[in-house]
């Protein structure tokens, strides 16, 4: 068979273990790039990443690599190809494009470039053109942008091989299966299960280790429930080739199950989510193989026959910020007591994105591996259960996790009195004003860097980052002030006081969860009434430097047809929709903000057929020729500064992709309508093309409440309009 490269991605920091098990299936490995292995073989080869890959996210065939310094040079490369290999005639494609330089800076004008190369050379081969299908294309067209040189290929898997079928359902904050996979490599599963050892995950969730450690021990393919890959519309495709794969996957699945199975369990102290997993156990075809149950750690006994060695593997929770981390401790240390008593000589590993608490464990740690949760950093922690490993179990020292406390009576004082003046002042002005949820101080005093604000009785308070220079200690002891201070100065009870540390916030950071509290309330603001959480995310659900701008909206929105991009809870619709606005549409990338915009709507009786909220990367929509003839008399805009996530298309930097956002926005709005643009990037810099092509106001002054004119620079917002 002649030889083809591929290129399979990966999570981060898997890259290693992806090229060893690639060899498994007779690729051999060209090299290692971040998040991913570029490797040689046969289709089979190819095939088989797909079929049985329990590290891969995509398996790419790559086609060919063109020069891309410019959008031009690229089109020239990809029209050149010959894409009737690739693509069924009568077919469809979709582009997904990654990366940029200094020509092309929006994934999407890349993609689209791709897109019109292929059709023109179709067209120019005298053939039908093909469609574009952007949910379920025949073929799906791979091109990755690096250093001036755009890397073209086919995704054969056609989807993220991370997804295996059997979780529909999953818990707060779940692992890919694909991460699993790996931490189980890692902690030796393999090697344990082919010994005769047996598999614990004592706080499994919706049981994603539990499955992957059984499919894992019984030979069974990650992808043998997959319906369609990429490839098999594609015209390289051999169907011979992949039937027998198929047939050899059901086969080894049979045998898998001949021998001994070993015995593996999942437990958790959430009965819901432990009914989720054994949904995803039922999918997977495991329910005579692994037993979850609902217990908590402290209250872990393994009954029967169970094997002398084994592995426990969990993904214990992170913990929220501050206070809210002192829990943590103890449940790690619950967790080494619960080994230690019920399988001493096993393994165990540790999974976490607070390795510090691996210290409350009470054993030594023999190997950590590193490896990224998603975005965020974290550790994989081995220990050996034995007598040899024992320590003292140790609390780490946790920054901000503070008890209230004055050290300095004379400057806790000061802080006092300030906080009483700002309630006479700011407090009474928003009494007057009928506002209920105000920014009451803002790092007033260096001494004290917080943000405090208040939501109708209850309080927000926010630890600015101490720069490097400040001593953390004296840091921490200024905090225990505040907060011992806070409460009686506003006369809430400490219960009633939610506190967190904020840092500079990379790609979508703002939105990731911070606490499983779920405690939300409502509050109201000029006649809406919004739903807020002060404990589970960074942000509370509403932004209340933007309250003028929402206002503002409410009163000229009556009769209007209203976009709201990146919406977030979707509180700037909630005011048009009572200022009276015809129709609304509001978009935003998460699940969980759409849900929470839909609801905050529904609160105030805004008609779903009228005001609709929908999932969508606003940056794709608003490239997007099918949405184009929507028009709209008014749209507020206020993207996030950075954002890379995984659900985009591409990488939004404001600074550089706000020109083609604004005109691109610019596109749907009515001859007379207004764009209202805001952003809270402080080195923000507009365009100045934009103001000779529009009509273009600040009016940032205007948008900044009597709480917020401390910190002038916590937003700027700009009116832009059509030229008559």
């Amino acid at each position: 068979m002649s030889k083809s490269v591929f290129f399979v991605t990966c999570p981060k920091g898997v890259e290693y273990l992806l090229a060893d098990e690639l060899s498994t299936f007779g690729l051999d490995t060209v090299r290692n790039a971040p998040a991913g292995v570029w490797v040689e073989g046969s289709l089979e080869g190819g095939y088989r990443a797909c079929l049985w890959s329990r590290l891969a996210n995509r398996v790419i065939l790559h086609i060919d690599e063109v020069d891309a310094n410019s959008g031009d040079q690229l089109y020239d490369g990809v029209v050149h190809m010959d894409w009737q290999q690739h693509i069924p005639v009568h077919g469809s494609f979709r582009v997904t494009f990654l990366g940029q330089n200094e020509a092309i800076r929006n994934t999407q004008y890349g993609a689209q470039r791709v897109k019109d190369g292929i059709v023109d050379r179709f067209q120019a081969n005298g053939g039908p053109r093909p469609s574009v299908d952007a949910k379920n294309p025949d073929v799906i067209v791979s091109a990755r942008l690096n250093r001036g040189r755009l890397s073209l290929g086919i995704d054969l898997s056609g989807h993220s091989l991370h997804m295996r079928g059997y979780r529909t359902d999953q818990g707060l904050a779940p692992l890919k299966e694909n991460l699993a996979a790996a931490l189980l490599m890692r902690a030796g599963w393999p090697e344990i299960a082919a010994a005769g050892g047996d598999f614990v995950d004592p706080m499994c969730g919706s049981g994603t280790l539990v499955v992957e450690a059984a499919m894992m021990a019984l030979d069974m393919a990650p992808g043998r429930k997959q319906e369609r890959f990429g490839f098999e519309k594609w015209p390289g495709h051999q169907p011979e080739l992949w039937l027998s794969l198929r047939q050899e996957a059901e086969r080894r699945a049979h045998e898998g199950k001949q021998g001994r199975i070993p015995r593996m369990a999942g437990f958790d102290q959430d009965s819901r989510v432990i009914g989720t997993a054994w949904k995803n156990i039922q999918r997977a075809g495991l329910e005579n193989v692994v037993y979850v149950e609902a217990r908590a750690v402290d209250a872990l006994e393994l009954e029967g026959d169970w094997s002398d060695q084994g592995l426990v593997l969990t993904n214990p929770p992170y913990g929220e910020r501050l206070s809210e981390r002192r829990e943590l401790g103890g449940l790690y240390q619950a967790l080494g007591d619960a080994v230690k008593r019920c399988v001493p000589g096993w393994r165990l590993g540790v999974f976490t994105g607070a390795p510090e608490f691996g210290k409350s464990i009470g054993l030594r740690s023999y190997k950590q591996y590193r490896l990224f949760n998603g975005k965020l950093p974290a550790q994989l922690l081995l220990f050996e259960i034995n007598e040899v490993s024992a320590m003292t179990p140790r609390t780490p020292d946790i920054p901000g996790e503070v008890t209230p406390r004055i050290a300095n009576e004379e400057r806790a004082a000061m802080l006092r009195n300030r906080l009483k003046k700002n309630v006479k002042t700011i407090g009474q002005w928003a009494r007057k004003q009928g506002i209920g949820c105000y920014r009451l101080y803002d790092a007033d005093m260096p001494e004290y860097a917080l943000a405090i604000d208040i939501y109708e009785g209850r309080v927000h308070v926010q630890e600015y980052a101490a720069p490097k220079s400040v001593d953390e200690r004296a840091a921490r002891e200024r905090l225990a002030e505040a907060l011992a201070v806070i409460p009686e100065a506003l006369g809430v009870e400490p219960e009633d006081m939610v506190c967190k540390q904020r840092q500079r916030q990379t790609g979508t950071n703002q939105y990731e969860k911070q606490a499983v509290s779920g405690e939300f309330f409502r509050v109201h603001e000029h006649g809406c009434v919004l739903k807020v959480n002060l404990k589970d995310y960074l942000d509370t659900g509403l932004f209340l430097d933007h309250r003028p701008v929402r206002h503002w909206i409410q009163q000229h929105s009556e009769n209007q047809r209203f976009l709201n991009l990146f919406c977030y809870t979707g509180a700037a619709t909630v005011h048009a929709v009572v200022g009276g606005a015809s129709r609304s549409l509001s978009l935003d990338m998460s699940k969980t903000y759409v849900g929470w915009a839909e609801e905050n709507l529904a609160l105030n009786g805004a008609d779903p057929k009228k005001h609709r909220v929908e999932q969508a990367d606003c940056l794709a929509w608003l490239a997007d020729r099918k949405t184009a003839d929507q028009r709209f008399d008014l749209i507020f805009m206020d993207p996030p500064t950075f954002s890379n996530s995984a659900r985009m298309a591409g990488v939004l930097d404001i600074q550089k992709d706000h020109p083609t956002l604004v005109r691109q926005a610019m596109a749907r709005l009515s001859s007379d309508g207004l764009l209202i643009f805001s952003t809270n990037f402080r080195r923000f810099k507009l365009d100045e093309t934009l103001e000779s092509e529009f009509e273009v106001a600040e009016v940032t002054r205007d948008t900044l409440d009597k709480d917020f004119q401390r910190n002038a620079r916590i937003h700027r917002c700009w009116h832009i309009r059509h030229k008559a």
